[in-house]
């Protein structure tokens, strides 16, 4: 089987296509040049079974068990009412978008055929709760806890999902940042079951073939999350284990965003990786050669791009952590052709944008009067820029005026107009003339804050304690109330950690940070977390049918967000965003502030579509906030046991994702 896809992808190979792939250079120091091709492979082998020839048994042959039962009368993926299912026995036990455990009541164990096969007594969701985070925490590492969960997830995603919920606090540090990323970093070591859908650039011709195996049709995929793996969490390049990057973030969706999880796909690019060190691993299990670039790679996005189109024309598709190379102009050259959505560039600036506002209303100041210093320039940082430029746009800045509130800084110090050659596009519209600079040290961090007086400070960087005492202290002089967000992922990377913000500035300091932080003297510390932006633009895309997510959209989520502060007059103690135990509602309103704003601006075509609950009529979405907000949390996933119903397997209803 190992040599059987080396062989055909050979076979297939064009001379001038195998030309270029053996040219890829694979890490292993037992690989002999230009003999790899491959992940698992190192030579070319001939052999007659092409990909995949061993799973060629139809899926209906292998599964008579699902055509017991009466005939289906619904989509199986509604969020409220009885779900339809197909399966029995241990078949519905080993799905994990189905299985109750313990929780199969006697009826459902009668007719699905799971007598015998679970111990005789019936839990609640409750109960099973109880076991569950009793034995979560038996465990002594965040990583073990990972996995637990991981393990959860794949065997019961509801149980999952309500335990996450249960203990939002402290679990989403588990499943999303900092700890994910340790997990991410050791994904082939840690491999258990996959997750996902992998497209590998060696094999670019099969990437409808590939995705259409995950399962789902047009109307079964609301949302997909794709990574190239590139720009992990602050940790770099981490080859195919970025596949957990999509999955954890689509796990947020349904969290917070109360996307269905049988209505969510995952995506990993693997196009190879550049992290020696994880490819010269011998149980790394993705693409060992030398990240691929240039035209290669921008057709095997395109190919993505159009299987995409075709098979889900209706998903909203979410780019996640690809490098500063190809972030944005991938984002910019599709952002009208798909409904798409960069949560790097676009969700990090949105949740900051929304806790900047907070910051400056609680302090009585002005959004064109701030200035924003941004050390760090890559991908975040960026985003982070943009939209502040573009929050001050819409509220009425001159481009250029907002332009020249932000400053810079990335290895090379402040970004100056004589750096144009080793500037990207993106970085040089912040670009200060040289002139003005004169005499200063530009590569200071100190000197910067000290010229600038900004009323914000932003870290992106991923160098950690950047932001010392002095430089904190020397903003602290001419900023009364500074605003510092240490945004960095994992925790140890942060730029500087709030219990010593606050000691620097007598508690005067408003902060948010990248991951979570425990209260200082009485004052919580914000988490400037995409988990506060993504799951409720992301939803109000979904639920508009949005052409396009706009600008306008993302700037209406920023505003709705920054209104749900809790600050008070005079009162710093709440922190500057609303608390993760209310995510729910805070992203139903984000959805709801998205869906009127794509109808203002008629890329919402949700109206156009006809109302299942009203033959012959198309929906209507109340243009009353808070009437929005109710539609919106009617159609919101809620992990609760649903009575199952058995009915016959129908391809036109039902889908292998089960």
């Amino acid at each position: 089987m190992i040599s059987a896809r080396t062989a055909t992808i050979a076979s297939r190979a064009s001379t001038k296509q195998y030309s270029k792939i053996v040219q890829w250079r694979l890490y292993s120091s037992k690989t002999r040049p230009n003999q790899a091709t491959t992940t698992r492979d190192t030579t070319f082998t001939h052999l007659k079974n092409g990909f995949n020839a061993a799973n060629t048994t139809s899926f209906k042959s292998n599964s008579s068990y699902l055509f017991q039962g009466v005939k289906s009368q619904k989509n199986k993926l509604a969020v409220n009412g009885d779900i339809e299912c197909p399966l029995s026995g241990s078949q519905l036990l080993n799905s994990p978008l189905f299985n109750k455990g313990t929780a199969f009541t006697e009826k459902e164990r009668a007719e699905f055929k799971l007598n015998g096969l679970l111990p005789p007594q019936i839990n609640s969701l409750d109960e099973q709760l109880e076991r569950s985070y009793k034995q979560l925490c038996m465990l002594k590492t965040s990583i073990a806890k990972n996995d637990y969960m991981t393990n959860l997830r794949v065997t019961n995603k509801t149980l999952y999902f309500a335990l996450v919920k249960k203990h939002i606090m402290e679990l989403v540090p588990i499943i999303y940042t900092p700890t994910e990323g340790d997990a991410i970093a050791t994904y082939s070591d840690r491999f258990k079951k996959a997750e996902g859908v992998f497209l590998d650039i060696t094999e670019p011709d099969t990437i409808e073939e590939r995705l259409s195996a995950y399962g789902g049709k047009t109307k079964d995929i609301d949302y997909i999350v794709v990574s190239d793996s590139e720009g992990i969490l602050g940790i770099g390049d981490q080859g195919v284990g970025g596949v957990r990057i999509s999955i954890s973030k689509m796990a947020l969706m349904t969290l917070c965003g109360g996307i269905h999880p049988g209505r969510v796909l995952p995506v990993c690019l693997d196009v190879g990786t550049n992290n020696k060190k994880l490819a010269r691993d011998e149980l790394y299990l993705g693409n060992r050669f030398a990240r691929v670039r240039g035209p290669q790679y921008d057709q095997f996005v395109e190919k993505f791009i159009t299987a995409v189109k075709k098979l889900y024309p209706n998903a909203i598709l979410h780019f996640e952590d690809f490098g500063v190379k190809n972030a944005r102009r991938i984002l910019e050259k599709y952002r009208y052709e798909v409904p798409c959505f960069n949560d790097d560039i676009q969700g990090t600036g949105a949740v900051v944008m929304a806790s900047l506002i907070a910051a400056l209303k609680h302090t009585h100041r002005e959004l064109k009067d701030t200035k924003v210093l941004v050390y760090g320039a890559g991908s975040a940082g960026l985003g982070i820029a943009d939209q502040v430029v573009s929050h001050m746009v819409t509220h009425g800045v001159p481009i250029e005026e907002a332009r020249s509130k932000i400053y810079l800084m990335d290895r090379r110090g402040l970004i100056l107009q004589s750096y144009k050659a080793g500037s990207t596009e993106q970085q040089h519209v912040y670009a200060k003339p040289d002139e003005d600079w004169t005499g200063v040290n530009t590569k200071s961090l100190f000197n910067i804050v000290s010229q600038v007086k900004p009323t914000c400070l932003v870290g992106c960087s991923t160098q950690a304690s950047a932001f010392t005492k002095d430089i904190i202290q020397e903003m602290y002089k001419h900023n009364p109330r500074p605003i510092v967000f240490p945004l960095s992922n994992p925790t140890r990377l942060h730029e500087a950690v709030p219990e010593d913000l606050m000691k620097w500035t007598n508690n005067d300091a408003l902060v948010a940070t990248g991951s979570p932080f425990e209260p200082v003297n009485g004052y919580r510390i914000s988490q400037n977390n995409n988990c506060y932006s993504f799951p409720g633009i992301g939803l109000g895309a979904v639920l508009s049918r949005a052409s396009c997510i706009s600008d306008r959209m993302i700037s209406a989520a920023v505003d709705e967000l920054a209104s749900l502060s809790n600050l008070k007059e005079g009162d710093s103690t709440p922190g500057l965003l609303p608390g993760l135990e209310v995510i729910t509602h805070t992203s139903s309103r984000i959805a709801a502030a998205v869906i009127l704003k794509a109808i203002e601006e008629g890329v919402a075509t949700i109206e156009q579509q006809l109302d299942p609950a009203n033959p012959g009529q198309t929906i209507k979405v109340p243009r009353d906030f808070d009437e929005c907000v109710e539609w919106v949390k009617g159609q919101m996933w809620d992990p609760i046991y649903r009575p199952l119903i058995k009915v016959k397997f129908d391809p036109e209803v039902h889908t292998n994702q089960i």
